[in-house]
């Protein structure tokens, strides 16, 4: 039997598409989960409906967005005129997250997903990578302007800390990740561990260790860049059907 998998949507206010509010996700998201066996199922931001989402599903993708996480979840206040929030689609994340870890659902949070984990465990984040990080690599996209204006992703490295699940999983020292975001985790709660690092000290992975599958990754393994990417994926849809 197919796991299924909960995959959280991005949501707009209205205007341009719909001038009513509406979601949207990339469609790669889900034909990367479906590649390895699982059925992907789009989740509304309907914070009420947390727990039968959960009882239908074997496993949750907390997928990024060009938004943040409040700074006051961490008990800071907002520094950098970068900061969007999206409080709707935080809400209902955060309790999915929180259901999915007391149920030890396995859990896959990328990009914002990651830094939400990090977050509803007890970490902290960079709000604004330039601000704060001395010397940092290019870490979020820009625009192609020579060719129609779409966004480049960029790229570098990252060092996987031994000992880690990630490290189980993938069997590597250093991989190359693209790389859109322009916060990122500062620290982690007492059950978290950092899995993933960037020259630069940015930290590109974290996991809950008392969860059986529950990873945190800063890049975007959705597509499929490397073996490194697919063979996440294929663990995770692997932890869910088990």
């Amino acid at each position: 039997m197919k796991p299924v998998i909960g995959v959280t949507l991005d949501s707009e206010y209205g205007g341009g598409y719909s001038d009513y509010p509406w979601y949207a996700l990339r469609q790669n998201y889900m034909s990367s989960l479906a590649a390895y066996g699982a059925v992907p199922l789009a989740l509304p931001h309907l914070t009420d409906h947390v727990a039968a989402y959960l009882n239908l599903c074997h496993g949750i993708v907390v997928t990024g967005g060009a938004f943040d996480v409040p700074p006051n979840m961490f008990n800071e206040e907002i520094r950098s005129d970068a900061i969007r929030l999206k409080p709707a689609r935080t809400e209902f994340e955060a309790a999915l997250i929180a259901g999915a870890l007391e149920r030890d659902i396995p859990l896959l949070g990328i990009c914002g997903g990651e830094q939400l984990l990090a977050v509803i465990t007890g970490g902290t984040l960079v709000q604004h990578i330039p601000d704060e990080i001395k010397d940092a690599l290019q870490h979020s996209s820009t625009v192609d302007t020579e060719n129609g204006g779409g966004r480049v992703r960029a790229n570098h490295d990252i060092i996987v800390c031994e000992g880690t699940l990630l490290a189980q999983l993938v069997g590597t020292a250093t991989t190359r990740a693209n790389s859109s975001h322009h916060q990122s985790v500062k620290s982690v709660g007492t059950n978290c561990r950092i899995n993933a690092v960037a020259p630069d000290g940015v930290i590109e992975g974290i996991e809950y260790v008392p969860a059986r599958f529950c990873l945190g990754v800063q890049w975007h393994p959705e597509y499929l860049d490397n073996e490194f990417d697919r063979m996440i994926l294929r663990a995770f849809v692997k932890a869910a059907a088990s």
